[in-house]
């Protein structure tokens, strides 16, 4: 069954602004004088030696904003050219900014995109996530978006809810005594939330090429086309096919996430029939390089997304990525190579590609074309960065929106949780093998709300990694916690899930750290104080774990153990299908309320927890 695709055409100018942007071209040299997007080159009388020029067109493309409409403490090390090896520290990022930066590039193209690699939402600062992210998507339509492939943090709240963002409408309440913390929708009774507007058609810009449901039916169209110039330029978007470990699992039941390779050739060979022959990937995979973010050569390039990119069609010229939160501006096979880049994440920086096609054949001439990351940059920063960065100016349109936003999220960010006696990080000491001071911290949070036999008697608490998006700050110290700085840390208002394993499924549980999904890199779960052990991530599967000892006794396999997890891990999240197998479970309050009230409950300065829980072998 063919997938529904986007056919986007831009809008003719007319015929008076189609000539006057050709006149104005040739007398200039290049054509800046029709809007960006606009195909007011086509049919133009441009005569045969303008119809032989390159028809280039500006991408520009974030990725992994994650509602990030402040700039708050986000920044970039980048290079100082005064001194060599030396970086700067250079506040950038927010959504105001962003949409300057954008709106300043595509003044100077004549044909110009604005796309982005997923995870526009989700894991958000209070700002977007307290307002369901609604803030974001209306800004997105703001600056000018035009494509979102989704990424799996899109699947948060389940495909329902992730249509409810494309197509607009409120989200019902949540209901009286749920524990979840879904935010408010519609904050505004006086402004409807209308949902996406990045474009015209049934998925309204956003493309999920590899999601389909049991029976093969796609949940969200496939690709777009847009002609730049009368030439058609295919964008396919793919979400990484590990999203079902990422994410809730009930929130993607009855979904597959097919191969993203498989996927986009399998586009290549349609797209080609009705006669596209440049097409760009959007894909929500990444990976990482040893150079800087604008070295073309990528040494060391490395992670899934340049798997997949070897497996590509040749008629994709460009692969616009994402998840990795890196920053790289490859040229894969050499300086003429396909381009596969990354802009790093919370909307620090923006990729610009200007993609040269050939008229005539329909195809990419990656010769003359180029790619560079470009940060966003703050005015708050000292003069002397200032003078080697320009400050973008911030789109006072979109600066209203993030304003509405933050002042109605203001009294419950403000609001104090608890006194830290120092910043708490996520920073590993040497002499742990992956446990750090905020998953310490914040697992005997959850330990300390269960433990109660009335509270379900756990006994130990795990915390996923990947669900902790923040150190604790605390300047100068010590300092209060605010709910707004513990909100940014743990942003998914999950619930906790008492549960009892076996010893044996306890030693599988950890061992599963570095087995199935996590055997690329291991993700490490932070443990609470009372359990120790060794680990070496060298060691042969099922021989990692030794010395597993709970309250000073060595665990045995017959022991049954209560576990604490959040909701999102006892549903067998990033990997860790033990955990869908724990028995007797009991819910508990929600991941923030626990924390809450561990930090409250503590008369003094909550000390940094120094205790190595995770020991090297």
């Amino acid at each position: 069954m063919k997938l529904p695709a986007l056919n986007l055409i831009p809008a003719r100018s007319g015929a008076l602004r189609a000539i006057a942007a050709t006149l104005l071209a040739a007398v200039l040299g290049w054509g800046c004088a029709a809007p960006p997007g606009s195909d007011a080159g086509a049919g133009s009388p441009a005569g045969g030696a303008a119809a032989a020029a390159p028809v280039t067109v500006r991408l520009l493309g974030l990725n992994d904003f994650h509602g990030h409409l402040e700039t708050g403490s986000n920044s970039l090390n980048l290079p100082d050219p005064a001194t060599p090896g030396r970086t700067l520290r250079v506040a950038t990022g927010g959504a105001a900014l962003l949409a300057g930066l954008i709106r300043s590039e595509r003044s100077a193209a004549a044909f110009s995109l604005v796309l982005s690699a997923g995870d526009l939402v989700g894991a958000s600062p209070l700002a977007s996530s307290l307002l369901r992210d609604e803030p974001t998507i209306e800004v997105m339509n703001a600056l000018g978006l035009s494509i979102n492939a989704v990424g799996n943090h899109e699947f948060d709240g389940g495909l329902d809810e992730l249509l409810r963002l494309v197509r607009g409408g409120c989200a019902p309440p949540a209901p009286a005594g749920s524990r979840s913390m879904t935010g408010e929708s519609c904050a505004d009774p006086s402004r409807p939330f209308t949902g996406a507007r990045f474009d015209d058609g049934p998925g309204r810009g956003f493309l999920a090429a590899n999601v389909v449901r049991a029976d093969g039916e796609p949940v969200l169209p496939a690709y777009a086309i847009h002609r730049f110039g009368g030439v058609p330029v295919a964008f396919v978007g793919v979400v990484t096919r590990n999203t079902p470990s990422m994410v809730s699992p009930s929130g993607v039941a009855g979904l597959r996430f097919l191969d993203e390779a498989q996927t986009l050739n399998r586009y290549a060979r349609e797209l080609r029939a009705q006669g596209v022959r440049t097409l760009v990937a959007v894909v929500h995979e990444g990976g990482e390089t040893r150079g800087g973010w604008n070295d073309p050569s990528c040494p060391g390039a490395r992670g899934r997304i340049f798997d997949i990119e070897r497996r590509l069609d040749a008629d994709y010229a460009v692969v616009f990525s994402g998840h990795s939160h890196q920053a790289y501006a490859c040229r894969m096979g050499g300086q003429n190579g396909r381009i596969v880049v990354q802009s790093a994440a919370f909307g620090r920086a923006l990729a610009r590609v200007d993609l040269a096609i050939d008229p005539t054949s329909g195809r990419a001439d990656l010769a003359r074309s180029s790619v560079l990351n470009l940060p966003v940059v703050s005015p708050s920063n000292p003069p002397e960065v200032l003078a080697v960065y320009p400050a973008a100016q911030p789109d006072p349109a979109v600066q209203t929106l993030v304003d509405a936003a933050v002042q109605r999220a203001a009294p419950r960010a403000r609001m104090p949780i608890g006194r830290l006696e120092a910043p708490i990080t996520r920073r590993v000491e040497a002499d742990s093998a992956g446990d750090h001071p905020a998953g310490r911290l914040i697992a005997d949070a959850q330990l300390a709300a269960t433990r109660a036999p009335g509270q379900g008697g756990a006994q130990v608490a795990f915390m996923n990694p990947g669900g902790i998006r923040g150190d604790f700050p605390c300047s100068p110290a010590p300092c209060d916690l605010s709910f707004g700085d513990a909100f940014a840390i743990q942003p998914f208002g999950n619930s906790l899930v008492v549960m009892t394993l076996s010893g044996a499924q306890l030693k599988s549980l950890l061992e599963q750290q570095a087995r199935g999904v996590n055997a690329e890199r291991a993700r490490l779960l932070q443990p609470s104080a009372g359990l120790r052990y060794h680990w070496q991530a060298a060691a042969s599967a099922g021989q990692r774990v030794s010395g597993l000892e709970l309250q000073g006794r060595p665990v045995q396999d017959g022991d049954r153990i209560r576990v604490v997890v959040n909701s999102f891990l006892a549903e067998g999240g990033d990997g860790f299908s033990v955990l869908a197998e724990g028995q007797e479970r009991t819910g508990g309050p929600l991941d923030l309320e626990a924390l809450s009230r561990y930090l409250q409950a503590s008369a003094l300065p909550v000390p940094v927890p120094r205790d190595v829980r995770i020991l090297r072998r």
